[in-house]
């Protein structure tokens, strides 16, 4: 079965009942919560002879009781850990990964097979139901429905169920997003599948549902939300009891491990463990291949890395000619990049990140141009870009952006005598683009570029050059100088003004006061004096 993105269709009916299963229990000193996990299972709808139990001990400190329960294996701990113990002991066709305090409905191993029958890349997800009812015991579970034990707690996966509703159930909902609600408590894959996927990363104790979300997109994976695959969750998980703590512990690993949270990658001048963009250039002459890397590197796109793919394996350490071996261009571009943490010197490549850029040696990237190319794939959710850079006798010389889930799903699908790009296109589509409009140009004919040298220069032009930079010193001390002298002169000018014009004051009026007193005088009738 071929599906385009992550259009699964509706549920196939009737459903065929031909692939054996394996359900696997992490648990870890949950005793009451497993029996009723256990008790849940004994009454499913699907054949019973297609169907077994694997309970993996994460370490109880009173070990657990089961039909069938081994312990993890020593050298780690945690969910993970526990689930990959069980996943490598599963006998069954599909993997059924169910927490120990889930309550699965009698139809729910039966809605997760349904789906596993039509592709070997589907990645089931139950639909759950929290509760914070008191159990039942495991033999009162079994004698009425489980709609009489169990009220809804009033929460849910919203963001979950949010992105599902928004998108048709995920059939339209973008490669890159489809993964994120991957949530690991009632989960199911083709065991082989989840294998070549790598299985659980095991050096995470929280989080690995998460990241494993990622690594399944990355194989191709179509991700089916089944409603009708139901479970009640007893009590409510960490991420609701205390999403603050939980997003705070699980961030930095996030962040390191899935390049689609960009949100997390902020920090400018960061490495991170999985790359956004794994850029590959084949290495064909000094000046060409570095000229391509170096371009890819100076990218904006921080968490870009580039594979230089050579036979760096012929190298010999032994005597030869400096200047003239035959390997010359290949030995100068191990030095120039093997130290270099962002670069990796390679005999092949395989992807590690969510996008591959393949560019031609000679042709170097703009600095906005990677971004510029991802951001156009993704707005179509398309699975490969060409980008023609020039055509001649031999062909057209292209760049390449491919999205390697698109790349993954067509070697699943496709036949041997099928153009991978061809099936490519019909999963995901191909676009053709002119790469020199999206900044892609030739490298210049000297690379790397030289810094002009000065020219020599005698003893006595440079010594008249430090006598006129001594003098022009100078000179603008003087003109400093001058400036300070006019502003001061000014200032003591306004002042004698001032003082001037204060004495001027002064001066009036005791002229005023003279003149009143002699007035006053000449008018005072003397003795004796007449009119």
């Amino acid at each position: 079965m071929r599906i385009r993105h992550n259009d699964y269709g509706r549920p196939p009916a009737p459903a065929r009942q031909e692939l054996s299963v394996t359900v696997v229990i992490p648990a870890h000193g949950c005793q009451a919560t497993l029996d009723l996990t256990l008790a849940a299972l004994s009454a499913q709808t699907y054949p019973a002879g297609l169907m077994d139990v694997v309970v993996v001990d994460d370490g109880s400190p009173v070990p657990l009781t089961a039909p069938k329960v081994i312990r993890a294996p020593e050298g780690g701990w945690g969910r993970a850990w526990a689930v990959q113990a069980g996943v490598e002991a599963a006998t069954g066709d599909v993997v059924l990964v169910l927490d120990a305090d889930m309550v699965p409905v009698p139809e729910h191993v039966a809605m997760h097979m349904r789906w596993h029958h039509l592709a070997d890349y589907l990645v089931v997800l139950g639909w759950i139901d929290f509760t914070s009812s008191p159990p039942p015991s495991p033999e009162d579970l079994l004698r009425k429905p489980y709609e009489e034990f169990f009220d809804l707690a009033g929460q849910r996966h919203d963001w979950a169920e949010a992105i599902i509703e928004a998108h048709d159930g995920l059939r339209t909902a973008p490669n890159s997003l489809a993964g994120h609600v991957h949530v690991g408590a009632t989960a199911s894959y083709r065991r082989a599948f989840l294998l070549e996927a790598g299985g659980l990363d095991t050096s995470l104790v929280l989080a690995e549902d998460t990241e494993l979300g990622y690594r399944l997109t990355q194989a191709g994976a179509v991700f089916v939300p089944d409603p009708e695959a139901r479970a009640w969750h007893l009590g409510l998980p960490t991420a609701m009891r205390d999403y603050p703590a939980m997003k705070r512990h699980n961030d930095p690993y996030v962040a390191d491990r899935v390049p689609y949270r960009r949100y997390l990658r902020t920090d400018r001048g960061r490495q991170w463990l999985v790359p956004y963009v794994d850029a590959v250039v084949v290495a064909e002459g000094y000046e060409d291949t570095r000229a391509a890397v170096d371009a890819l590197l100076a990218s904006d796109l921080p968490d870009v890395r580039v594979t230089v793919v050579g036979a760096w394996d012929t190298l010999a350490a032994g005597r030869r000619s400096p200047l003239n071996e035959p390997l010359l261009d290949l030995r100068l571009l191990h030095a120039a990049f093997e130290h270099d943490s962002r670069v990796r010197l390679a005999t092949g490549f395989e992807p590690a990140a969510p996008f591959v850029l393949r560019c031609p040696p000679g042709w170097m990237a703009g600095h906005g141009t990677v971004s510029g190319l991802v951001q156009h794939l993704e707005a179509r959710d398309g699975g490969l870009i060409n980008l023609a850079l020039e055509e001649d006798e031999h062909g057209v010389t292209a760049v390449r952006l491919e999205r390697t889930a698109a790349f993954a799903r067509a070697r699943r699908v496709g036949s041997p005598d099928e153009a991978l790009d061809d099936v490519v296109h019909e999963l995901f589509g191909v676009e053709w683009l002119d790469g020199r409009q999206y900044g892609f140009a030739r490298r210049p004919a000297t690379y790397p570029r030289r810094v002009p040298q000065p020219e020599p220069v005698d003893k006595e032009v440079l010594r008249l050059r430090k006598r006129i930079a001594a003098l022009q010193a100078e000179t603008q001390q003087l003109r400093r100088e001058a400036a300070k002298g006019a502003r001061d002169a000014e200032r003591w000018k306004g002042k004698a003004e001032a003082w001037r014009r204060e004495a001027v004051k002064r001066d009036r009026t005791v002229l005023r006061r003279a003149v009143r007193k002699i007035g006053l005088t000449s008018f005072v009738r003397r003795p004796g004096a007449t009119s």
